[in-house]
């Protein structure tokens, strides 16, 4: 998965914190649905504008962020 087709940063943009392409939902706001207890489905279900691949992306994008960190 390159998440990168559907992550992007633009400083116009919740002043440059990464958000899913053509939304303004950001990945911190994404994952701390997640970590609250949403299921994927109910994320899906209450922001029509992310699909599956999205929600991959964020899981990718996450995933590298720890594996540099390490």
């Amino acid at each position: 998965m390159n998440w990168k087709e559907y992550i992007v940063s633009d400083p116009a943009v919740l002043a440059g914190k990464p958000v899913i392409k053509g939304t303004r939902l950001s990945i911190e706001f994404i994952v701390g649905r997640l970590a609250n207890g949403w299921s994927e489905s109910e994320v899906l279900e209450n922001y029509p504008s992310l699909d599956k691949p999205s929600l991959q992306a964020v899981h990718a994008y996450t995933y590298d962020l720890l594996h540099d960190l390490l």
